[in-house]
């Protein structure tokens, strides 16, 4: 959890106190960026974009909801505008190092790099829903609040996603 002193102090320009706040908060931003693009120069470019959008907005965060929450829709808003800019959508294999680095055989690397790149083909609210509840490990509540979509509309994208992914693999005929 992030310190609210720390946010504010951010707030009020201390440059420090936003430092400690990028480096504390570093590691997320970039991680759910990765689970957005599926590759890591990419990954660096939205977390990076990110970093820029949240010292330009960080005076816009009311602390009306958690600030992890507030800095979900902030990532995910810039891995938008970075794919909208994108002439290519095509999701890059990971590579060898990014796979040693995770703990993650070379073989399991490019299998999750062919499910995103599938995951991404069935369009961006599938997509989202993806990343915030099986990527993130959140509940489908939580999922809907930072989405500003309803429940049952996460729940039934992340059955469809399911559903296709089975299908995907050959699992149902």
């Amino acid at each position: 959890m992030t310190d609210p002193a720390l946010i504010n102090a951010a707030q009020a320009g201390d440059r420090q106190a936003f430092a400690r706040l990028v480096e504390t908060e570093y590691d997320f931003i970039y991680r759910l960026a990765y689970r957005w693009c599926g590759n890591v120069p990419d990954a660096e470019d939205v977390a990076q974009q990110a970093c820029i959008k949240l010292a330009q907005c960080i005076g816009q965060y009311r602390f009306d909801a958690a600030f992890r929450t507030w800095l979900y829709r902030l990532v995910i808003n810039c891995a938008k505008d970075w794919q909208r800019s994108q002439t290519r959508h095509q999701t890059e294999a990971l590579p060898d190092d990014y796979a040693a680095a995770s703990h993650m055989s070379a073989e399991t690397g490019l299998f999750l790099a062919a499910v995103l790149n599938w995951i991404a083909s069935l369009g961006e609210g599938f997509k989202e829903a993806v990343l915030l509840v099986l990527g993130e490990g959140m509940t489908h509540a939580e999922a809907a609040h930072i989405l500003e979509i309803k429940e049952s509309t996460v729940s039934w994208r992340i059955h469809e996603v399911r559903k296709r992914l089975q299908q995907w693999r050959g699992d149902e005929p």
